[in-house]
């Protein structure tokens, strides 16, 4: 296999902001392994919580290629390289390039069935409640909203803005490590009052044990604390549900036994992603097809996507073409 590796950047719409900051482009590694007649290819986005940056995963991607060029196969790269998104990149390389050469589609070459149409989140971005509740009210037809929240005390006036620019609209609530143990219980509350169905990782990873101590009138979410197979002990107690992002699980091959391995333990499976392009949705939507909740709204972000990318009818995202991945 010969690699080749480039950091691409595309621009938003506008601006994302979470509760650690915001952001107008989405900065994504493009890793491409070619056998001089087929081609593969994965996308990643780097990290910045866990210390990855564009330039580290680049890196970290192109030091595997003496491995490539002597045979390194999927099966030992999940061993050669930790979870992150260089491994995404190169293990979603390998999916499309299998693909490719054996005339199939990557979902026949996991086992699974024909993918089907799937229902996205659209995301809110974290901002005063009246401007909260301004975009909320342009996207009050999309079926599910979710909400940025985890800025200062006013998260219970964001939802409660948002719930009423958005009446008929299911919301899922992502606080990314915003909240502490002080404000738990209230917000939890005034998310249950605004008839949130769901909420993302309310508290800091690894300072999280009060969510095993009150009671959850919402399903709780791990996003930040889980990772791959091994960050599922950690879980117990405390969660509901764990978001699988491909970016942190390591890519597909990960992703998919985390999914199988989390629904046997009885948590519920959300399909999360970073803000990127199609070529990072379109493997993980194999992952959203046994997900309760689907969020795989990067594409519709940004000002512009890739060729052949993921058809987006409203909120409503269809699995990938042979063109693009898989």
């Amino acid at each position: 296999m010969e690699l080749s590796v480039r950091i691409e950047r595309w621009p938003l719409v506008g601006a994302f902001t979470i509760s650690r900051g915001s952001k107008t482009e989405a900065v994504v590694v493009v890793a491409e392994l070619s056998d001089g007649a087929h081609r593969g290819r994965g996308e990643a986005v780097p990290y910045a919580r866990y210390g990855e940056t564009p330039d580290g995963v680049v890196a970290a991607i192109a030091a595997m290629r003496p491995a490539l060029q002597r045979g390194l196969d999927r099966a030992d790269l999940q061993r050669a390289m930790r979870p992150g998104a260089a491994r995404n990149a190169l293990d979603c390389a390998y999916w499309d390039i299998a693909a490719k050469q054996a005339g199939r589609r990557a979902y026949e070459l996991a086992g699974l069935s024909v993918p089907a149409p799937l229902v996205t989140a659209y995301t809110i971005s974290l901002a005063s409640p009246a401007a909260m509740a301004e975009a909320a009210e342009k996207a009050a037809a999309r079926p599910l909203l979710k909400v940025k929240l985890g800025g200062g005390g006013d998260d219970g006036e964001r939802i409660a803005a948002v719930r009423r620019a958005a009446r008929h609209a299911e919301l899922i609530v992502d606080a990314n490590e915003g909240w502490s143990d002080d404000d738990l219980a209230q917000n939890l509350a005034a998310c249950a009052d605004a008839g949130v169905t769901l909420i993302e990782q309310p508290l800091p990873e690894s300072r999280d044990a009060a969510l095993a101590h009150i009671k959850h009138p919402i399903p709780v979410c791990a996003d930040e604390s889980v990772h791959d197979r091994a960050s599922l002990d950690a879980l117990a107690g405390k969660y509901d549900a764990i978001n699988i992002k491909l970016d942190k699980a390591g890519g597909l091959t990960e992703a998919l036994a985390l999914a199988a391995a989390a629904e046997r333990r009885g948590f519920a499976i959300m399909a999360g992603c970073m803000v990127a392009t199609s070529l990072a949705m379109a493997p993980a939507m194999l992952v959203a097809q046994r997900a309760r909740v689907v969020d795989l709204d990067g594409p519709l972000l940004l000002a512009k996507d890739r060729p052949d990318g993921l058809r987006y009818e409203g909120s409503l995202a269809y699995p990938s073409e042979p063109a693009l991945w898989g």
